[in-house]
């Protein structure tokens, strides 16, 4: 049988359906409710159009940035997303490596199946993602844990007061990790904590993380421009927009339809990231050029690292690379610094 070549995300995203067990398969596809959410942040893209310019003498692209003090080749960094081991055995070290080789960020899950020590020792630039949990002193000795292990800034999800309800996973009763598998980074004097949402959790909170950690702190969740200017106000070194790629909260608006007015209430004072939706080249341009630093990308990386573990990602990461050197050459930019909201045509009433 001949097998197909895997030229783009949407290849490995079909690829990876045939390899998954169906079940988790489900659990990484799916999004909260009715997936309004989990669909618009793709199609929301395609309603930009580029408009390039022509005769510009630019030499090949520049694609390097700086992401909170980690200089990387791409403004591209992996997103936080959990189990890696349902999707490859050796799960976040693979992608870990991965990373390393692309040169760029990796934000580790707090619900990662291998501990944050063993994934920070592949060599990558980490960020690690925090839930901040009830039990705060437990908290702080998982940050204790990050931050001895090598990790560089901490990624607090803020989206999360209560679980998302996904109706894939209830279908299929899918509550709990096989045997074998756990959430490592949440070990406690040998046991296994379940990790807790609270929606008692406020920005005071973010003020007490920031007593018990040096690392930079960075606010994932963010959708709406007043929480971003508190942001600003509270310290933390750079926002992502994004909706937890649908899976939280559904009918919230695209990730790339809330970035345009989170970028005007943070008015360049710190970072604006995007993660949600971002499949093609041309999504990444889009999103530089409505204001964001960087990218991230949480399924396309699961669906590589099932196809082929590292090898399978690194091939996701440098697919997307090819496709943003591309656009960039086609729209006669010489930096992903250049890019500006002049390139895009906008939906009307939409931004």
């Amino acid at each position: 049988m001949t097998v197909p070549k895997l030229l783009n995300v949407r290849d490995f995203q079909a690829a990876a359906a045939q390899i998954l067990d169906p079940v988790h398969a489900d659990y990484f596809a799916g999004g909260a409710r009715d997936e309004i959410t989990l669909a618009e942040n793709e199609t929301a893209f395609d309603r930009i159009s580029l408009l390039p310019r022509v005769l510009r003498g630019r030499p090949a692209p520049d694609l390097t940035v700086d992401l909170v003090g980690s200089p990387t080749s791409m403004p591209i960094f992996l997103s936080p997303t959990a189990f890696h081991r349902l999707a490859h055995p050796e799960g976040e070290a693979a992608t870990a490596r991965a990373a390393a080789a692309a040169g760029t960020v990796m934000i580790a899950a707090m619900a990662s199946t291998v501990a944050v020590e063993e994934v920070a020792a592949q060599g990558t630039a980490l960020w690690f993602q925090l839930y901040l949990q009830p039990d705060l002193a437990f908290t702080e000795s998982v940050i204790q844990r990050a931050a001895a292990a090598g990790c560089r800034a901490l990624v607090l999800t803020v989206d999360s007061a209560v679980f998302g309800s996904h109706e894939r996973d209830n279908r299929h009763d899918f509550h709990q990790l096989p045997d074998g598998l756990h959430c490592e980074n949440m070990r406690d004097a040998g046991e296994v904590r379940p990790i807790q949402m609270s929606p008692e959790f406020s920005w005071k909170h973010l003020r007490w993380l920031q007593s018990v950690t040096d690392l930079p702190v960075i606010l994932k969740g963010i959708l709406h421009p007043d929480d971003a200017i508190l942001a600003v106000e509270h310290g933390a070194a750079a926002v992502i927009v994004s909706n937890h790629g649908g899976r939280q909260l559904d009918t919230t608006p695209a990730s790339i339809r809330a970035l345009p007015a989170v970028v005007r209430a943070v008015g360049g004072r710190i970072p604006v990231l995007l993660d949600g939706g971002i499949r093609r080249g041309t999504d990444v341009v889009k999103a530089l050029a409505l204001g964001a630093t960087a990218v991230g990308v949480g399924r396309p990386v699961v669906w590589g690292l099932a196809v082929d573990g590292g090898k399978g990602v690194s091939a996701v990461l440098e697919i997307l690379r090819a496709e943003l050197e591309h656009t960039l050459l086609l729209c006669g930019y010489g930096s992903v610094r250049e890019l500006v909201a002049g390139l895009l045509l906008l939906p009307p009433g939409e931004y």
